[in-house]
């Protein structure tokens, strides 16, 4: 079912312990267990699965249990050992995990969508698990009832979702790149704001509470901060993946961002650092540099009797550049473009050496990564995707969760 690969940290890398082999389709989501050597999956080929370690070093599943429709996410709360499953007929189902872990009760099912569930979160404070689907909607329903308590309803599919315990806050990302902050409450709910700053859907969300963080990844490849808390609009840009980003888990004791793409680009941010916002693109009908039109420029390329160029941008000062005039590449950590990009010929030059220092390590999982958790608190991290392969590391030597939290790597 599993096999060790590595018991101890060889480089300052992600280094692979056991790989958990078993499942016939695409791993969805997986979870560690909290202080026990174990991994709850559940998969498109409907089974949940819970793995322990055996002294064998190897995972093998000591509940397996199928259900009537592939799974598509879930959320686990370890103190109450509840477990929220969602499905692709749009229901959640709630069962309970024994002490033991080898054995699961179903407790509920909630009719929470009308099409697959594409994530949720349970709330023990307000006994509320919110979930978001493919119908385009948010629903919260009460777990001690089971009954509905609202619905929002989105302009486009709901991707994924954050939900802030204390202030019942819900961050909801959807396939038109947007992400929609909303306020709910008991039979009702507002809408507080409406995050625009992707070009692609949003595939992947995580709130940090305590310094009031949304962090967003999606299939334009970045990522974005937004300082929420500071409530002044500031917005950080990432760039360094080249696949969907799917996966994202922010270490609030160290400041550093764990992400994760589609082709198994694993990547550390540096956020504990002076990081400047990307300038926003300008408008221009000829370039801004020297001044030739841009193509739909008519009258300037009559005027002058020359042929319209394509417009570009410089990624440090935002001008509207022509090819010419932006001929250059560079990195700009400080700005999140950790690969080169094009600048302007005059920005160029005002980059120096140290300012292309690198913010961030790049590391290879080498599967498609659709799913990633971490326990901060031992420095793992298991992934998942479409290969129905399930991946365990150690990231003590990449992220340093050992050293911030006081626990010794396993």
């Amino acid at each position: 079912m599993a096999a060790e690969i590595h018991s101890r940290p060889q480089s300052a890398r992600p280094v692979l312990l056991n790989k958990i082999e078993g499942h016939s389709d695409s791993v969805n989501s997986a979870v560690l267990i909290p202080k026990e050597d174990g991994v709850i999956t559940v998969s498109e080929d409907r089974t949940i699965r819970v793995w322990l370690k055996r002294d064998s070093g190897q995972y093998w599943p000591s509940i397996y249990h199928t259900v009537s429709s592939p799974c598509s996410c879930m959320s686990y709360h370890h103190d109450s050992r509840r477990i929220f499953i969602g499905q692709d007929n749009g229901a959640v189902v709630e069962f309970l995990i024994s002490e033991d872990f080898n054995k699961m009760n179903h407790v509920k099912t909630y009719p929470a969508h009308q099409n697959r569930v594409s994530d949720m979160v349970f709330s023990l404070e307000s006994e509320w698990v919110v979930s978001t689907g493919h119908d385009k909607s948010v629903s919260w329903m009460c777990t001690q009832s089971g009954s509905m308590l609202g619905r929002h309803y989105c302009n486009a599919l709901a991707s994924c979702l954050q939900y802030d315990h204390e202030t019942q806050h819900a961050f909801v990302g959807d396939y038109s790149g947007q992400v929609t902050l909303l306020k709910l409450e008991k039979q009702t709910y507002s809408t507080i704001t409406t995050l625009k700053g992707h070009e692609g859907s949003v595939g992947a969300l995580w709130w940090d509470p305590v310094q009031r963080l949304l962090f967003s990844g999606a299939s334009d490849h970045s990522i974005i901060m937004w300082d929420i808390g500071g409530r002044k609009g500031r917005t950080l840009l990432l760039q360094g993946h080249h696949e969907r980003v799917q996966a994202l888990r922010y270490l609030q004791l160290t400041r550093q961002l764990v992400s994760c793409s589609a082709d198994g680009g694993i990547a550390v941010w540096n956020m504990d650092t002076q990081r400047e916002e990307a300038p926003q693109w300008l408008d221009s009908d000829s370039c801004q540099k020297c001044e030739q039109p841009f193509f739909w420029n008519i009258k300037q390329m009559w005027d002058t009797k020359t042929l319209g160029l394509r417009q570009h941008h410089c990624r440090k000062c935002g001008k509207a550049v022509c090819g010419k005039c932006s001929s250059k590449r560079s990195t700009f950590p400080i700005m999140g473009f950790e690969f080169p990009v094009r600048v302007c010929d005059a920005c160029f030059e005002t980059i120096k050496e140290e300012d292309r220092t690198p913010l961030a390590t790049f590391h290879e999982g080498k599967h498609n990564i659709a799913h990633m958790d971490m326990d901060p608190s031992r420095g793992l991290m298991v992934t998942c995707g479409s290969d129905r392969i399930v991946k365990i590391w150690d990231m003590t030597q990449v992220v340093g969760c050992s050293l911030a939290t006081g626990f010794s790597p396993r």
